[in-house]
């Protein structure tokens, strides 16, 4: 469950298949459920707040308006469970994670890729932009996270190797750094510039 930039609503995700929008002051939910085909993990507001994003294991993303409960795109479609989806920074891209192996980078308007699938060797668990939403970080099962070039969907960092399955991975806020966190027990910082741990 997630806040809207101004506190006014919440939008929540569930493994009855829909995600739901409520009033963040009375709790009423606000029209219609948000429907998939599968458990919905993530749901998430667009920085307007004018839009919802949501990821299911029925294989996509889904835009949805926030004022009507209607489909505002294409469904961002892969070819496994996505396990999660986010907006960047300005609003205008999306990126989702998925068990196809690939995160995919999307026009948040349109819902067209705007890049070569960004792939692994095993499933991806988590992705998400940096501030200025020039690069995206991916983790993923096969131990490994790495960083890519949005306009071009180039590797710039890595492979930032763990031992184990990376859950998650994030920039932080200048951008310069990401922190991995692994199964193998271990919470790791990365320079970007190099791909060389700076910290254990």
């Amino acid at each position: 469950a997630t806040f809207s930039a101004d506190g006014k609503r919440v939008v929540t995700a569930s493994a009855d298949g829909t995600a739901r929008i409520w009033n963040g002051q009375t709790g009423a939910a606000i029209g219609a459920s948000l429907r998939h085909g599968a458990a919905v993990g993530t749901a998430a507001f667009s920085p307007d707040g004018q839009r919802v994003l949501t990821a299911s294991r029925d294989n996509t993303a889904r835009l949805w308006e926030v004022s009507s409960g209607r489909p505002a795109a294409p469904p961002l479609a892969h070819e496994a469970a996505v396990v999660q989806a986010a907006f960047s920074r300005d609003g205008n891209l999306i990126v989702t994670a998925s068990q196809d192996k690939t995160a995919r980078i999307w026009n948040a308007q349109t819902g067209k890729p705007v890049a070569p699938p960004l792939a692994h060797a095993s499933a991806v668990t988590s992705a998400s932009f940096s501030a200025d939403g020039q690069a995206v970080v991916t983790a993923s099962e096969d131990g490994t996270a790495r960083v890519w070039e949005v306009a071009t969907g180039r590797e710039i960092a890595g492979p930032l190797q763990h031992d184990d399955t990376v859950g998650f991975a994030a920039f932080s806020a200048d951008g310069q750094s990401v922190i991995t966190a692994s199964d193998d027990r271990t919470v790791r910082q990365w320079s970007v510039t190099n791909g060389r741990a700076r910290a254990a």
